[in-house]
């Protein structure tokens, strides 16, 4: 966005909205700039955005004009609220420690043309006027730096809205994933719907062959995806979020909210956890069973194919162990001939699952992508909200996501009794179904699932600073364990046993 955005008459719903719609984007290091005349409702402005940065409609927003700065912790991020109007030069911004506070939280700056020189070079300034009618404002939003591209995003999404039955509603920020998209919660009366966020991933830097790794994997690079893959699940009978509104250019949808009860949070009381996978599990049954006409279609035109789960994805994803997870316990990179030895041993186990039981992988079919949905009946009790990124491959691949939960405990007894449950459904439908060899190529696909999951866990704490993930990687390799244990996969489980021995992969990890 070059040239400066402009709200001319807005009134006080216009200016409340911007404001809401702003507290959804905030990051720490933002810096918002607020300046205008005395009463010109800058202060009002910034109570509204720390009001929808905690998820409250009311409550005492005290003025800093004599404090200076006050503060919020209690919010997503950490929001400062800081008045220069009383600063005797630019130098007390820093003084109140406006870099401390932008290391971990925003601000919003009051006044903030009486400090500029000490402002970051990257930042939202608001202008506030008054509009041509004594309740109206006019409002002048100027990114610079990063903002400037933000700016524009921030319009496009509330022009999105704005075009939809949605225009009057509320936002509310959710919790995203570990993608670039954003999610909010949209309120209106007493109907909610779910805001996507999703703008068009750019390729990162070249890994491998001159591509990136999202290239190499095949990553959905754009909503399309999404909303091709949706409208075909929906087709199949699977509750995934009906599509309410699309701007598949700039990455915006409003889709159906299908609730909070995720998976990932189900005590596991009522209903019990062994019926909620259960559940689960049908839903992996009757997908093995639908046969979508492919190219899928897009709405407004266009189509999206769904690619396959190639041996080289298959074997990239699993060298990631051997490029962060093995440095992390050896301490030294992976040498050459171990690496190759590795290869070698999981290209002869390849053939146990290419070209075999394919069917629809969504890919990342596990706790956090899945709702129980009590109101519904059959395979309507399951939500699932995350298959973008879904591949033709082996049926075994979802089951494993599913059972092998990186996140959550599934005890080995209830796996096998779920894995039997799967197997004896697929058997009631397809005489020609073989239990032997879905067992076969469920290990395979656990331990190269797993295998890249150890890989992933420890770049995010080496590479990104995520050291919660770190947590996981004993649960993840006790799975590990388990589909070593498989005959079939004897020469994969002498390499680790030489390589990464049990010992070394079920301890704590520190990077």
């Amino acid at each position: 966005m070059s040239d400066p955005w402009v709200i001319e008459d807005a009134d006080l719903e216009d200016v409340l909205q911007l404001a809401a719609y702003l507290a959804l984007v905030l990051k720490p290091g933002d810096v918002v700039a607020l300046n205008g005349e005395l009463g010109a409702g800058k202060t009002t402005f910034a109570r509204t955005v720390i009001l929808s940065m905690l998820d409250k409609s009311q409550e005492d927003i005290p003025s800093p004009t004599f404090a200076l700065v006050q503060t919020y912790e209690e919010g997503r991020i950490p929001l400062a609220h800081i008045d220069c109007y009383r600063m005797a030069g630019a130098e007390e911004l820093q003084e109140i420690g406006l870099e401390d506070i932008l290391i971990r939280g925003a601000a919003l700056i009051e006044w903030a043309e009486r400090v500029e020189t000490e402002l970051p070079e990257s930042r939202l300034e608001i202008a506030i006027a008054d509009g041509t009618r004594e309740e109206t404002r006019t409002l002048t939003l100027t990114g610079q730096g990063a903002w400037e591209r933000r700016a524009g995003r921030l319009k496009a999404m509330m022009d999105f809205c704005a075009s939809s039955t949605w225009a009057a509603a509320r936002p509310v920020f959710l919790q995203g994933d570990a993608s670039s998209r954003a999610y909010a919660r949209l309120h209106l009366d007493d109907k909610t719907a779910i805001l996507m966020d999703s703008p068009a991933w750019p390729d990162g830097p070249p890994v491998r062959d001159g591509k990136s790794y999202s290239a190499l994997v095949h990553l959905a690079d754009d909503v399309r995806a999404f909303v091709a893959v949706a409208t075909a699940l929906e087709g199949a009978g699977v509750s995934v979020p009906r599509i309410l509104a699309h701007d598949l250019e700039n990455g915006f949808l409003i889709c159906e909210d299908l609730g909070d009860r995720v998976y990932a949070s189900e005590t596991g009381e009522d209903p019990p956890l062994e019926e909620l996978y259960c559940a689960a599990t049908d839903v992996l049954v009757a997908l093995r069973a639908f046969v979508p006409a492919e190219p899928l279609a897009l709405p407004g035109g266009g189509t999206h194919t769904v690619p396959g789960f190639s041996r080289q994805i298959m074997e990239f994803e699993a060298e990631l162990l051997l490029d962060w997870f093995y440095p992390a316990i050896q301490g030294e990179p992976c040498p050459d001939e171990v690496r190759a030895d590795y290869l070698a041993v999981l290209r002869g186990l390849f053939p146990l699952v290419e070209g075999r039981d394919e069917a629809w992988v969504l890919r990342d079919y596990h706790s956090p992508n899945l709702l129980w949905l009590p109101d519904g009946e059959g395979l309507a009790r399951v939500g699932v909200i995350d298959f973008q990124d879904a591949l033709i491959g082996h049926a075994a691949y979802d089951l494993v996501s599913l059972l092998q939960d990186a996140r959550r405990d599934i005890a080995g007894d209830l796996e096998g009794r779920l894995v039997a449950h799967y197997c004896e459904a697929r058997g009631n439908r397809d005489s020609e179904f073989d239990a032997q060899s879905f067992a076969a190529a469920y290990a395979v696909l656990g331990a190269q699932r797993n295998s890249k999951i150890l890989g992933i866990f420890a770049r995010l704490a080496k590479r990104d600073g995520k050291h919660g993930y770190l947590a996981h990687i004993p649960r993840v390799s006790a799975y590990l364990e388990r589909d070593l244990d498989h005959p079939a996969l004897g020469s994969l489980r002498a390499w680790f046993d030489k390589h990464l021995p049990r010992e070394a992969r079920l301890k704590p990890l520190d990077i």
